[in-house]
């Protein structure tokens, strides 16, 4: 069995001017780097400086690695309009293979719906490569009004329960992320031509 922790890639999907993503992924962070099965790689695409095609690229080539070391994945996303960020779109079609047997595992956030609607998106694309989501997720409704921008979370009751949240999301990212580092090890997973 491999002790060694776990390599978390945690990305930051959204690139907007005044985007709140930030504070959430510090707080996502902050929650990964409590737990010694991991070791995170935090990676914001608002400071890729990605181009509208990132094939062939050597932004794309770094990003696909980046994925590709990991063990696990964390996507930290908002919800636009319904759905999640172009930027992360064009983030995982890029990536392709390197999605393959990973388990990811999501942290939302958004208005009313605090951004589960984008999660659900996700999934499906997801699947499609060949990665393995987690049902439990965290989500953050109305964040403005309960994190600040550090990361913290500024309501007692909703600190409490994205922290519950937070720790069987991670319990289940150790579970599947273990499982299947162990079965890539064994027998590297292959993608139909």
């Amino acid at each position: 069995m491999n002790d060694q922790p776990l390599r978390l890639a945690l990305i930051i999907a959204s690139t907007r001017q005044g985007r709140f993503g930030a504070a959430i992924g510090r707080w996502a962070a902050r929650v990964a780097g409590g737990r010694p099965e991991f070791t995170a790689d935090v990676i914001d695409l608002a400071g890729l400086s990605l181009p509208a095609d990132l094939s062939g690229s050597a932004a794309g080539a770094r990003l696909a690695g980046r994925i590709g070391d990991s063990d696990a994945v964390l996507i930290v996303t908002c919800e636009y309009n319904h759905g999640y960020p172009a930027s992360l779109k064009l983030a995982i079609d890029t990536v392709r293979e390197e999605w393959a047997a990973k388990p990811v595992a999501f942290v939302s956030y958004g208005g009313v719906a605090g951004g589960l609607r984008a999660v659900e998106q996700l999934r499906q694309v997801l699947a499609e490569l060949h990665a393995v989501t987690l049902r439990d997720t965290v989500s953050f409704h109305f964040p403005h009004d309960h994190v600040d921008p550090d990361g913290r979370v500024t309501d007692p009751a909703v600190a409490k329960a994205a922290e519950s949240a937070a720790h069987t999301l991670f319990d289940r990212l150790t579970w599947w992320g273990t499982a299947l580092r162990a079965a890539r090890a064994a027998q590297p997973y292959a993608l139909a031509g």
